[in-house]
C-alpha cells in the first residue's frame, strides 16, 4: 500500500508568541516543522502545505526530505484540499493528515493509524477524556458535564485517499477538522491510542514542554565504520561517489568506493545490522562491479525504514595520493543526494599516515567513518 502525508503548515499561530508563526520556531535546535517532517519521512512522500509567504523557511526546514511544497487557503479546511489535490497526479492508496504543531509524533502513533487503515476506511488517535468537566461563567463554575464517550482528538488522521478527496469535495465548510468531513460523508472512523506525548503547540509554555520531550525520549545511535582497498591497475578511483583521475585503481569485488563503504557500514553498524557483505555479499556474481550508490541508499533507506533520521555522517580518507581536499566539496554534495541529507550533514575530509604503514607506501587507501542516527 502506498501511503503519503500532507502536513498542514499554513497558520499564523499567533497565540504562540515569537514574532514568526510557530512552524518555522526552533525547538530543541530544529525549526518545529522540520521535527515533524522527520516524523513522517520513514512512511512515504510529504505535502507541506504552507502559506506563500513561508516558502524560504519551508524550502529551509524542508531540506533533503522527500516533500512538496504547496500553497494553503485561509482555513484549514481549504488548505487540506489543496494538499489533496497535490496528490492527485499519482494517488496514494492511503493519505495522513498531520497538524504541523504536533512535532513529538511518535512513530507508533503513526503506525497504529496506518494498520487501522487496513480494516477500515478512516482512523485517527486519541486520548479518552479522564478529568472531570465543567461549565463556567465569568471565573465561576456553573454546573458539570459527564465525561463518558468524550475522546481528545489528535492527528495524523489517516484515510483512504480517495475517499477522503471525495468527502473534502462534498463538504459544506466548518468542520473541526478531517474526521468531522469523513463522518458527515458517512465514512466510519476508528479510534486509535494517542499519546500524551503528542501534544499540540498552542502558546508559549508549549514550547518548553515540546523541547523536553525530544530531547529526552530520542533514541540516538551511533555507528563506526572502516574499510581498505588495495591499488591495482587503472587510470582512475572512486571515493565518496566521485571518480577521481589517478595512475592506479581500488581494486574490490564492486566498484571499490572505500569511503562509500565505510559511511555504509556506520550506518548498519548503527542500525546493529552487521556490514556490507551481510546485505550485498561478494560471493553473489551480480555485485561484481557494483556502483557502491546502491549500497549507500539502501542502508539510509533501511535507517527511514527504522523511524530513524541521518543526523550526519563523517568519513575520513587515509591516503598519500590522490589529493581530496580539491574534490571534498563534490564528495559531500554526491553523498549526500544518495542519502537523501542535506549538504551540511555530510562531511568528508582527508589525512595521510606520515609515509608509514600500507597506505604511506601508497599500496591503498583507508577511510574511517561515523554515523549519528536519531529517533523521535
Amino acid at each position: 500500500m502506498k501511503t503519503a502525508a500532507i502536513i498542514v503548515a499554513a497558520g499564523r499561530g499567533s497565540r504562540a508568541g515569537g514574532g514568526v508563526p510557530k512552524q518555522w520556531r526552533p525547538l530543541a535546535g530544529r525549526p518545529v516543522a522540520r521535527w515533524t517532517l522527520e516524523a513522517f519521512a520513514p512512511f512515504g512522500p510529504m505535502v507541506l502545505v504552507i502559506h506563500p509567504d513561508d516558502r524560504p523557511e519551508a524550502e529551509a526546514a524542508a531540506q533533503g526530505l522527500p516533500v512538496t511544497l504547496v500553497n494553503g487557503a485561509a482555513d484549514r479546511a481549504g488548505s487540506v484540499r489543496a494538499g489533496l489535490a497535490a496528490l492527485a497526479g499519482d494517488p496514494p492508496d492511503h493519505v495522513l493528515i498531520h497538524d504541523v504543531a504536533r512535532p513529538c509524533v511518535s512513530g507508533t502513533v503513526i503506525r497504529a493509524v496506518l494498520k487501522a487503515l487496513a480494516d477500515a476506511p478512516g482512523a485517527a488517535p486519541a486520548l479518552a477524556v479522564t478529568d472531570a468537566l465543567w461549565t463556567g461563567d465569568q471565573g465561576q463554575v456553573t454546573g458539570t458535564r459527564d465525561r463518558s464517550g468524550l475522546w481528545r482528538a489528535q492527528t495524523p488522521q489517516g484515510f483512504a485517499y480517495a475517499a477522503i478527496a471525495a468527502a473534502h469535495a462534498a463538504h459544506p465548510g466548518g468542520a473541526l477538522d478531517d474526521v468531522e468531513v469523513a463522518r458527515t460523508a458517512g465514512l466510519p472512523v476508528t479510534i486509535v491510542p494517542g499519546e500524551e506525548r503528542n501534544l499540540k503547540i498552542t502558546g508559549p509554555e508549549d514550547f518548553p514542554r515540546a523541547a523536553a520531550l525530544l530531547e529526552t525520549k530520542m533514541d540516538i545511535r551511533l555507528g563506526n565504520g572502516f574499510d581498505v582497498h588495495r591499488f591495482g591497475p587503472g587510470d582512475h578511483v572512486v571515493l565518496c561517489g566521485l571518480r577521481v583521475p589517478h595512475g592506479r585503481g581500488l581494486q574490490g569485488h564492486s566498484d571499490a568506493d572505500v569511503g562509500m563503504h565505510a559511511v555504509t557500514d556506520a550506518i548498519y553498524g548503527a542500525l546493529a545490522e552487521g556490514d556490507i557483505g551481510r546485505h550485498f555479499p561478494p560471493s553473489d556474481p551480480q555485485w561484481k562491479g557494483a556502483a557502491s550508490e546502491i549500497f549507500l541508499r539502501h542502508a539510509a533507506e533501511l535507517a527511514r525504514a527504522r523511524g530513524y533520521t541521518i543526523s550526519n555522517v563523517d568519513v575520513t580518507l587515509i591516503c598519500e595520493q590522490p589529493k581530496i581536499t580539491p574534490h571534498a566539496a563534490a564528495m559531500m554534495a554526491e553523498m549526500a543526494r544518495i542519502m537523501g541529507l542535506e549538504v551540511g550533514r555530510v562531511s568528508v575530509k582527508a589525512t595521510t599516515s606520515e609515509r608509514l604503514g600500507f597506505t604511506g607506501r601508497e599500496e591503498g587507501i583507508a577511510a574511517l567513518a561515523t554515523a549519528t542516527l536519531v529517533k523521535p
